[in-house]
């Protein structure tokens, strides 16, 4: 994996805060505490969590245009922020959490490949900080999280099996593919997609192993950053 590096409490505001770096691909993820739920949710004693992704103009090599400024969210970002709920829901438990809303921004401050999975193992942090927060005050009877979670991202690269790519080797990978997992080593989702060429079970289960191995290594890190 390229080198990883995760700082806390980098915001005075947020209830959870994080800024984490997957090489040079840099996100501030920030979780936001609040007590009133979506109407569809309320009266049901659950609480939820939330995602919201973006990426500033100078993420990348040429200035993107805010989508604030278009009127509407890209299918891309759409798709990424459900990915993160899902994934930061699948370690939670609702009930634990009672009726409260947690929401989690992923901004994108620098992008060279990973986003997404950067933003999925940061999120985790915030939120941990932020449930830590709501604990501290009485406002939950227990820890909702059940497990930790992180994501990383495979795929083939010239021929071999590469962990974590950059954005060079992303744009010119034959296979491209992200795992989401549980600090227990439990899948929470796949994404894979043959970009160039096909590819075979047999190098699946390589991406797989790789896989394990790298969400392994970042829930030690995860872990060790939230007992600083």
């Amino acid at each position: 994996m390229r080198a990883i590096k995760i700082e806390r409490n980098v915001s005075l505001n947020a209830e959870g805060s994080c800024l984490i770096s997957f090489g040079s691909t840099r996100v501030l993820c920030t979780a936001s505490v609040e007590t009133s739920l979506p109407s569809w949710r309320r009266g049901q004693g659950l609480g939820w969590v939330t995602a919201e992704y973006g990426m500033l103009p100078r993420a990348t090599g040429t200035r993107t245009r805010r989508e604030a400024s278009a009127g509407k969210q890209s299918g891309r970002t759409q798709e990424i922020q459900r990915l993160i709920g899902r994934s930061l829901r699948a370690v939670v438990d609702m009930a634990a959490l009672g009726e409260n809303q947690i929401t989690l921004d992923c901004d994108v401050l620098e992008a060279d490949g990973g986003t997404r999975t950067a933003s999925i193992t940061g999120a985790y942090v915030a939120l941990s900080d932020a449930i830590a927060w709501l604990q501290a005050r009485n406002l939950v009877k227990s820890n909702p999280l059940k497990d930790s979670v992180a994501a990383i991202s495979c795929g083939i690269y010239r021929g071999t099996p590469v962990l974590d790519l950059d954005y060079l080797e992303d744009s010119e990978a034959d296979t491209d593919a992200n795992f989401v997992m549980t600090g227990s080593g439990r899948f929470v989702e796949i994404q894979g997609t043959a970009e160039q060429a096909p590819f075979s079970r047999e190098e699946l289960d390589q991406l797989m192993q790789l896989a394990e191995s790298g969400t392994s290594q970042l829930a030690a890190l995860q872990k060790a950053a939230l007992t600083e």
